[in-house]
């Protein structure tokens, strides 16, 4: 099982002085914590608008941050924004072929399109559209970054000349790609086109099971037809976390951003919006359903306490139900709502001392049992693949200096 942290840089109003740039500085912190104590990856979304809920509107200048500033964590697009009206596929090539060189290969390129109107209208993007969009810019992109050159293409979303796209990335063929899941109909099109899926669903065990059974039965059928130049076949889940040796201590800490973060999603898709005055966050509290006290009563009778949001035991046990379940990754949700910076450190430490460790323990055998089951599959679905024709020598195309040649001749003439 391999570990991640989530951020989608969340910031609640009321807003004051300080508060958007203090929210970016105790993430890279986080990020630089996760990465001391072993975390495997630190993932960004890109989103657009979205006040409250996601002020993660540049996640390559964030990741290239993290980069910078940590030795092990991979970094990882979760996700970008492909679809040419957000981020031309040349320029997301070129920027992941940029951040793979300044991470030293650590990067990771989950895909996306995008699901509210304060983003799709504001980029004039048809909504019925969105997601072929997002699948033809994802696999020029990875042409983009192994190519060379690049032979051009002409398409229903974009058309591009022939160029040679650089930086290439380090990775070889490139990064590991992925795409956002919200429900089985994406963890099919994901296995369908060869990528890991990002579930940003929160699901129990028994419904992870059935998404992972239907991921990793496609992944092994004729149905797999990978988008990139390599499969990368890998599920992961997100989930809600909080960690203290109290359990309601650990609600009390934790579960409000949880909430928060379920109800905005829901919110900036229902809802009405009026941009530069929102009140997300107003609304929540209006209609939350329950109280922490109630929730920790209600825990305390419960006989099942596997959960996100609880004791190291209750982490141990929601994790084993998922690894049971065939999941290879679980995203830690700790920067929600107004969850403070130092009981996410907190959190983050207590549970790479006291959980962690008999996980990290069995990776290696788990991954290595794996390969070998799926390296056929991966190789029967690598023939299947639709493979972009290069360009011979004498087939790539000139491209003319500014001025016709015999007019330049005329002016340098005596």
């Amino acid at each position: 099982m391999r570990f991640g942290i989530f951020y989608e840089h969340q910031l609640p109003k009321p807003w004051n002085e300080g508060d958007e740039a203090r929210l970016f500085h105790d993430a890279l912190e986080q990020v630089v914590l996760a990465d001391r104590l072993g975390y495997d990856y630190a993932w960004e979304v890109e989103h657009h608008f979205l006040e409250e809920y996601s002020h993660s509107s540049a996640p390559e200048v964030f990741l290239a941050a993290c980069a910078a500033l940590t030795k092990t964590i991979r970094v990882g697009h979760g996700i970008r924004q492909v679809i040419p009206h957000y981020n031309h596929p040349a320029r997301t090539a070129e920027g992941l072929g940029t951040l793979d060189i300044v991470s030293r290969g650590r990067l990771d390129f989950g895909i996306g399109e995008g699901a509210t109107r304060l983003e799709l209208g504001g980029f004039r993007i048809p909504a019925r559209e969105k997601r072929a969009l997002a699948l033809e810019a994802a696999e020029q992109i990875a042409n983009m970054m192994v190519m060379a050159p690049y032979p051009g293409y002409e398409g229903p979303g974009f058309s591009f000349p022939c160029r040679n796209v650089l930086p290439k990335p380090m990775q070889k063929p490139h990064p590991p790609m992925w795409m956002a899941c919200t429900n089985r109909d994406t963890i099919k099109i994901a296995a369908q086109n060869g990528i890991g899926a990002l579930a940003f669903s929160f699901l129990d065990p028994k419904e992870a099971e059935t998404w992972s059974e239907i991921y990793y039965g496609i992944i092994r059928s004729e149905d797999c037809v990978p988008i990139g130049h390599a499969v990368n076949a890998n599920l992961a889940m997100v989930s809600n976390f909080s960690v203290h040796h109290d359990r309601d201590e650990a609600i009390r800490r934790g579960q409000e951003g949880f909430e928060f973060f379920s109800y905005a999603v829901n919110a900036l898709v229902a809802h009405d919006v009026y941009p530069g005055r929102s009140q997300l966050f107003e609304d929540f509290r209006k209609s939350r359903a329950a109280s922490d006290d109630e929730i920790i009563a209600a825990r305390r009778a419960a006989k099942y306490n596997a959960n996100g949001i609880g004791t190291p035991d209750d982490i141990r046990e929601h994790i084993r139900g998922f690894q049971a379940a065939g999941v290879d990754q679980v995203i830690f949700l700790q920067q929600a709502g107004r969850n403070r910076h130092d009981h996410i450190c907190q959190s983050l430490e207590l549970f790479a001392a006291e959980v962690m460790p008999e996980f990290k323990a069995e990776v290696a055998e788990r991954e290595a049992v794996k390969a070998r089951a799926l390296a056929p599959y991966i190789e029967a679905a690598m023939a299947r693949k639709r493979w972009m024709t290069p360009l011979a020598d004498d087939e790539i195309p000139v491209v003319p200096a500014s001025r016709p040649k015999a007019q330049i001749n005329e002016t340098v003439r005596p």
